[in-house]
């Protein structure tokens, strides 16, 4: 039973690494689409393959997904992007951002997710009022400095401090690209950026409602075409 279990446990993470570079693939594919096939000119190319690297997803991989979305590799797949919006169970408005080559697919799937987890899959607009689009920046930078500081300096609306060290700057969606060259011109490293949501206000829940909502989150994120989440939590 034990050597099963093992063998079992192997294949899943197996399973998981290749979701997970699928999912990287789509994001190479979509900035590729977007911005253009050249890293040095589009810096959500440029993010999205160092987060693929990070994750050891291969080359070949990672050159493909350029490839198709400049358009220069046509497997008869065109990746679109698309959000859903609903409610999770116990009340929690939740936005999900999906990238996918079949949306017939991706619909029913999510809703099956909704459903199973006592949610509520909405129509557009059904939730977004509960959220606010801001523009993230994470960031890193070597040496002392007093955070507050390089926050107002650059630009930031607010910023927090992340558990690998890193920081989290918040900014008006519009004012991405000005916060971000703020940054970099004072010494900072851009790890990610791009469009986020943040609730307006926090959904209060006991501890176990918490455990419902956190195991349905992870259902959704589990999904292949799913590629963010937010909830208000």
């Amino acid at each position: 039973m034990g050597k099963g279990w093992k063998a079992a446990g192997k294949s899943e993470s197996a399973q998981k690494k290749g979701a997970l570079f699928t999912k990287l693939a789509r994001e190479i594919a979509v900035a590729s689409k977007t911005g253009g096939p050249d890293p040095a000119m589009n810096a959500r190319l440029r993010m999205a393959i160092d987060a693929a690297k990070k994750e050891s997803c291969p080359n070949d991989t990672i050159e493909r997904a350029v490839k198709k979305g400049a358009g220069l590799l046509d497997d008869g797949k065109i990746i679109e992007e698309l959000s859903y919006e609903g409610y999770g169970p116990h009340g929690v408005g939740v936005i999900v951002e999906c990238q996918t080559d079949n949306k017939h697919r991706t619909a029913p799937e999510v809703r099956s997710v909704f459903k199973k987890h006592d949610g509520n899959l909405g129509e557009t607009n059904s939730v977004a009022w509960m959220f606010k689009s801001v523009g993230v920046v994470e960031a890193t930078k070597s040496g002392s400095f007093d955070i507050d500081e390089e926050a107002i300096e650059a630009g930031a609306d607010d910023v927090s401090k992340n558990t690998d060290g890193s920081f989290e700057f918040l900014t008006a969606f519009e004012n991405l690209d000005v916060l971000q060259k703020a940054l970099i011109s004072r010494g900072w490293k851009i790890t990610s950026a791009g469009s986020s949501y943040k609730a307006n206000n926090i959904t209060e829940l006991s501890a176990e409602q918490l455990k419902d909502v956190e195991e349905f989150l992870n259902a959704v994120d589990d999904l292949d075409d799913t590629h963010k989440v937010f909830a208000t939590i």
